[in-house]
């Protein structure tokens, strides 16, 4: 995939306008961020295509409360697979439809994944789905202070 450099990186002021609004709004249409920005819709139209293409807006998405769904526990799994069981483990994780999201990581454990659970009967049902091929070790999300969100957009580096 090609990108796209700009002086002050992969995107310029006006595709940060764009970015932004969308990233506060991903419905918005093309019309007001044409306004938003002062360039015409076609314009915008063609900004938003080269994002995309570029790599730079990988997708548009909704955010969906999990305990509106009826999880309302969440939890942070930390897992060290046992000797030669990494791929089995990756593969667990992948088919564990409370894994929302999964990092491969360096240090003593091999993944940091986060789920969403009905109950902490629902979590150990999840844990012994795994522990066979590895070592766990488990965090319950009491809140979150930061909560999900975009890397920084046009935020100049720290000195």
């Amino acid at each position: 995939m090609k990108r796209l450099r700009y002086e002050n990186g992969p995107v310029d002021p006006v595709d940060m306008k764009i970015l932004r609004a969308l990233a506060d709004d991903a419905r918005v249409s093309v019309a007001e961020l044409a306004r938003l920005v002062g360039l015409s819709a076609p314009s915008v139209s063609e900004r938003i295509r080269r994002l995309e293409e570029n790599g730079v807006i990988a997708g548009y998405t909704v955010r969906i409360d999990a305990a509106g769904l009826g999880l309302p526990l969440s939890a942070w799994l930390r897992v060290r697979p046992l000797p030669g069981e990494l791929q089995q483990v990756a593969e667990i994780l992948r088919g564990l439809p409370e894994i929302v999201e999964c990092d491969r990581v360096t240090g003593e454990d091999c993944f940091i994944a986060k789920a969403h659970l009905r109950s902490v009967e629902h979590l150990e049902q999840v844990i012994d789905r795994i522990i066979p091929f590895a070592m766990t070790n488990t965090a319950i999300v009491q809140s979150s202070p930061v909560e999900r969100r975009l890397p920084p957009i046009g935020v100049p580096d720290a000195a």
